[in-house]
């Protein structure tokens, strides 16, 4: 809710769409063709995007300024993502395309992917992964080192000269565990330390000298694999935090630590999130393919209204010398009270994480209903060694206080996001920062400054530790508050989108949608001097940029509805006068040219309710004027998406295209309940999915067909997956005058069963808003599905973990019992998203043939 051969992108002249089939209908083998060769175009126009980029600057001996661009891409004739890199140029007048070269020597194919774990597997459905090889890496400028998790294992190499254009050869970092070593995380104190998790445990290790030192240890059986006997988990973020509020990790080194330079040991820490999962449901899944338990797999799965996991922040403090962890200096360190007794309310952690000075720890709480919001700081102090606290012995009023700087409430619901930004404290008792928030309406950017209370040192003596008092949080006092951005768009903030800080000049960079909600833009916006945001990138197109560290270099990748992305790295200056500028350095690449790519049409028009609402359609290839075709309607429909941008619609739209291409029209709608159009246009769903989307489809379905001669309305499929698969079955249910046929995939069928983060978020708890979880049930709709055959068709992946199998199994039983026709493709080796090309090569032509047959 894969990656391709990379194929010559100046190559693709020779792709034609597809000739109708004079003989009548086509057979099962040409269907597959025509996806096999619209794969291919398509790949070539937009299989090789560069992401995940880090800059690198550094002076050579001569004092010329070097610098380096590191990013993940497909290189020439590759097949799957590595490690890439480009030098630019500081000559203004060598603005060329850059040449891609391979950090890594692509000859030595040991981190290449083998078979993925679970843990594997798991992780890239919460972050919709698509491409294979190296996904992630993380990356230490001063050493040059990087680190990347491939194959189960870890991989080190260093990029010290770059002078040099030598590939390296990665080192697979030796260890004493067994399973895949997931999330590494290089220390940015002592970058010959590297944190990993492995089993559910944060360890640590020395690549250099092969050391290592596990640090939580919370499996309660170790010789039990059951889920159910181990329960607990250390910097491993639950299912609700990584698919629903999509945070992929949970743990945080300290970043700065108290030393002097001749000292031998330092004194490292790393924040951890210990989640406690024992009264989480435990769900089985049959794995035919897996081995453990008998083809069973089992997962935490809270259902709306049964408990969530539970949290708590401990810290993990260790030594290290030259040689690596320190033996026996391992100190585990917990909260005096945990997060629970300052915030009551609380349900989930969804931040946390340090001050950049490293003396404080913050955390952002979030109630159940996900209406109210706070940011607690907690000094370091605050975290005692576990194994002597007793927290009847401590006296509370002798520690620092944890202090609540930020709280916001919203009478809708509150969407996560993570712009944060701490500036260093000038004061003791003030901290000031950067955060986003929807109070207004639209998401836009805040700089505030909020009053502290002093610390206090820590208790010295047994007679401090005899005062017992309540624990109280205390409420900051909001010093100061500067709206920096407002107006009706949003300030852009979902996991892909950042903000970037130049504390030097005081300008914040962010992307957002002012000049229209069609197109993502880099705007930059002064906290010192208000103004008006100065956009960046150039209109026309959505971008996606990366920044530097200071704030005066970005790259960004960038494309339009009819062009294939391109990426540039620009340069951005301040003149004397403090006027910013920005010019082209150079391009790092360039989009493919192919006359015979039908790009989609966007359109807008007024509804019925007031909104301004965004389509998008893509005309029958070999289209003819006059003539009506039947019409595919592409629905999502549900909230944290829009699907209708200015943006190449590629590899993730191929469905789109390949459908165009054999003869049929496809449209797509934005409607209310999408994102980034306000919180008022999203909410307007709230407490009530499933009962209001289908009006906006349908009238964006309508207003096309009456404004354009090419629309058949006897003749219209609704297709989706996942919310667009719950919507693909309620369009049918509800409308069956206007809808012939329905492909749902993984469908979600009943709310009762979907998780806790998401459910509760939009329909609050079922014991609060039981009408509107019977009324936005499919099964409530079940009697007003159509009584002839081959209208519908569900499709859904037997192992899937998200929204599971039991939905369609339910839906099934269902129609069965009220002897409603319909057809089920199962896929059993596939879990939310299909994942392998031989079943997505079949998911598509099996798509293609239920509408040649019925539509």
């Amino acid at each position: 809710m894969a990656s391709e051969v990379m194929l010559d992108p100046y190559n693709v002249n020779t792709w034609s769409p597809l000739e109708p089939n004079s003989g009548g209908k086509k057979t099962w083998e040409e269907l597959r063709k025509g996806v096999r060769d619209t794969m291919k175009l398509l790949t070539s126009l937009g299989g090789s995007v560069p992401s995940s980029f880090t800059f690198r600057t550094s002076a050579n001996s001569s004092g010329s300024v070097l610098s380096r661009l590191y990013f993940l891409g497909v290189p020439e004739k590759g097949r799957e993502n590595t490690l890439l890199y480009v030098d630019i140029t500081e000559d203004e007048h060598n603005k060329f395309v850059l040449q891609w070269m391979c950090l890594l020597d692509t000859l030595q194919p040991s981190w290449s992917s083998g078979q993925l774990s679970k843990e594997e597997q798991l992780m890239r459905e919460r972050k919709r992964l698509g491409s294979y090889g190296i996904t992630s890496y993380d990356y230490n400028e001063s050493k040059g080192r990087f680190v990347f998790p491939a194959n189960n294992s870890l991989y080190m190499c260093e990029d010290a000269d770059l002078t040099s254009d030598v590939a390296l050869v990665p080192t697979m970092i030796d260890t004493q565990t067994s399973g895949a070593r997931l999330d590494p995380k290089i220390c940015p104190v002592c970058p010959d330390i590297v944190a990993f998790i492995n089993c559910n445990d944060i360890w640590v290790t020395c690549p250099d000298t092969n050391e290592e030192m596990r640090l939580t240890c919370t499996r309660s059986n170790s010789l039990s694999e059951r889920l159910e006997d181990n329960p607990v988990t250390a910097g491993v973020p639950s299912f609700v935090m990584s698919e629903e509020f999509d945070r992929y990790t949970g743990y945080w080194w300290q970043p700065v630590v108290d030393c002097k330079p001749e000292e031998e040991t330092r004194t490292l820490r790393i924040l951890y999130e210990e989640v406690d999962e024992s009264d989480v449901e435990v769900l089985q899944i049959f794995a035919p393919t897996s081995g453990e338990n008998g083809g069973i797999e089992e997962h935490r799965y809270p259902r709306a209204g049964s408990p969530n996991a539970q949290s708590t922040l401990k810290v993990a403090q260790f030594q290290v010398n030259q040689l690596g962890p320190v033996d026996g200096s391992l100190t585990e360190r917990q909260m005096v009270e945990p997060l629970s007794a300052y915030c009551p309310w609380a349900e989930y952690l969804i931040r946390a994480g340090w001050t950049p000075d490293g003396k404080f720890v913050y955390a952002q709480c979030m109630d159940r209903s996900q209406q109210r919001l706070c940011i607690l700081l907690v000094p370091l102090e605050c975290f005692v060694p576990e194994q002597n606290i007793d927290l009847l012995a401590y006296s509370r009023s002798n520690y620092p206080p944890v202090q609540c700087i930020y709280d916001e409430s919203s009478p809708v619901w509150i969407n996560v996001h993570d712009i944060l930004h701490f500036f260093p404290q000038t004061f003791e008792n003030e901290i000031s920062f950067v955060w986003a928030s929807q109070k207004t309406g639209y998401r836009h950017l805040f700089h505030l400054t909020s009053r502290l209370t002093p610390s206090h040192p820590p208790p010295t003596t047994d007679t401090d530790m005899d005062d017992l008092s309540v624990s109280v949080c205390e409420q900051c006092q909001v010093l100061r508050e500067v709206q920096l951005t407002k107006g009706e768009w949003d300030v852009l903030a979902r996991p892909d989108f950042q903000i970037w800080v130049d504390e030097k000049r005081a300008v914040v960079y962010f992307m957002g949608t002012k000049d229209t909600p069609l197109e993502t833009h880099l705007y930059a916006v002064s906290y010192a001097h208000l103004h008006d945001p100065v956009r960046l990138t150039e209109p026309g197109f959505s971008h996606s940029v990366s920044m530097n560290s200071d704030c005066t270099m970005y790259v960004t990748t960038y494309s339009s509805a009819d062009t294939a992305p391109l990426s540039v790295v620009c340069k951005v200056e301040f003149d004397l006068q403090g006027v910013l500028s920005v010019s082209n350095c150079s391009t790092l690449l360039e989009p493919p040219v192919c006359p015979n790519y039908q790009s989609p049409e966007l359109f807008g028009f007024q509804s019925v309710n007031g909104y301004q609402l965004y389509g998008m359609f893509c005309r029958p290839h070999h289209f003819r004027p006059g003539v009506r075709y039947p019409t595919v309607l592409f629905v999502y429909g549900g909230p944290q998406v829009q699907l209708v941008t200015n943006s190449f619609k590629g590899l993730k739209f191929l469905r789109l295209h390949t459908l165009a291409a054999h003869g049929y029209a496809v449209v797509m709608v934005d409607g209310r309940g999408s994102c980034n159009r306000g919180l008022e246009f999203e909410g307007c769903i709230k407490n009530r999915l499933g009962t209001v989307e289908m009006e906006d489809q349908v009238e964006g379905l309508q207003w096309l067909a009456t404004n354009m001669d090419f629309i058949d309305p006897a003749r219209v499929a609704i297709h989706g997956w996942s919310y667009g698969g719950y919507l693909a079955l309620m369009g049918l249910a509800q409308r069956p005058d206007v809808f012939k046929l329905a492909v749902a995939g993984a469908p979600v069928v009943s709310w009762h069963l979907y998780d806790t983060g998401y459910t509760e978020r939009y329909m609050a708890l079922p014991c609060d808003n039981d009408a509107g979880y019977k009324q936005g049930s499919v099964l409530h709709y079940l009697h007003s599905f159509p009584d002839e055959e081959n209208r519908l068709l569900i499709v859904h992946g037997l192992i899937d973990e998200n929204v599971h199998f039991h939905h369609t199994s339910q839906l099934v039983t269902a129609l069965v019992k009220a002897c409603k026709p319909h057809r089920l493709q199962v896929y059993p080796n596939e879990r939310h998203g299909i994942r392998s090309p031989e079943s997505n090569e079949h998911y598509k032509t099996l798509v293609l043939s239920f509408l040649q047959d019925n539509l």
